[in-house]
């Protein structure tokens, strides 16, 4: 019976040994501030529709004339569907409006400029959920 637990035991420590932790979703709050909010426009230059979630890159006009490209986050594929979209809603060389929290606290995160989006604009003018 001894034999048969500390079997038992070796066993389930190799399997929890062997297991991967898994990683952790990242929260809203510890990634962006909500605090601070902008609204942009730009033209999609990459479309990435990838689970955890998808992203949009767009160049944008800033106020002194240069461009900044962006990197804009997106909610997962499957909630964007739920909200109206289909893979090709959004090309290259749209020109979109897009809503959302505007500044990564971890300046590592903002590579390319930072924004979890809230809503999306088409040039068209169809309003879309980005969460």
């Amino acid at each position: 019976m001894r034999l048969k637990a500390a079997g038992a035991l070796l066993g389930l420590g190799l399997v929890l040994a062997t297991v991967k932790p898994a990683a952790a979703h990242h929260s809203f709050e510890a990634e962006y501030q909500d605090d601070k909010t902008a609204t942009l426009t730009g033209i999609v230059t990459e479309v990435a529709w990838q689970n955890p979630h998808a992203f949009i890159f767009v160049n944008t006009k800033l106020e002194d004339g240069s461009t900044r490209s962006m990197r804009l986050e997106l909610g997962p594929p499957y909630a964007l569907v739920r909200g109206g979209w289909k893979k090709d809603t959004v090309k290259i060389g749209d020109k979109v409006t897009v809503e959302g929290a505007a500044v990564a606290k971890d300046p590592r995160n903002n590579w390319v400029g930072s924004l979890q989006t809230t809503m999306l604009v088409t040039a068209a003018g169809q309003k879309l959920p980005t969460r």
